[in-house]
């Protein structure tokens, strides 16, 4: 059985800070599709509703989504929120990646 990303405190709160101002509660999708520099890359974005197949991680009243063709590449990985002088964005730490860009988006396995 493959076990989903964690989802880390500071990702929870900081979703939670945008759902405070959102009209409706929004759940971050985090899924894995092919392309990019390095051959597969992140896609994160806020979703109102699940599919029924997706895999719910829940934490502070928030909800992160994962679908289950992207939980393969996403095992044992960490969902986290950082805010750098670069900026300041939801980020993926995956143990699996073998390379990846600069940009932090785009990986290989």
């Amino acid at each position: 059985m493959l076990l989903p990303p964690k989802v880390t405190e500071r990702a929870f709160a900081r979703l939670a800070e945008i759902n405070a101002s959102a009209a409706a509660p929004r759940a971050l999708r985090v899924a894995v599709e092919g392309g990019g520099c390095s051959g597969f890359q992140y896609e994160l974005k806020l979703e109102e509703a699940e599919a029924p197949d997706d895999i719910v991680i829940e934490g502070a009243g928030q909800r992160v989504l994962i679908d289950p063709v992207s939980l393969p590449f996403l095992e044992n990985a960490t969902v986290d929120f950082t805010d750098e002088l670069i900026g300041a964005r939801f980020v993926v730490q995956n143990p699996n990646a073998t390379a990846s860009c600069g940009c932090g988006i785009s990986f290989s396995m």
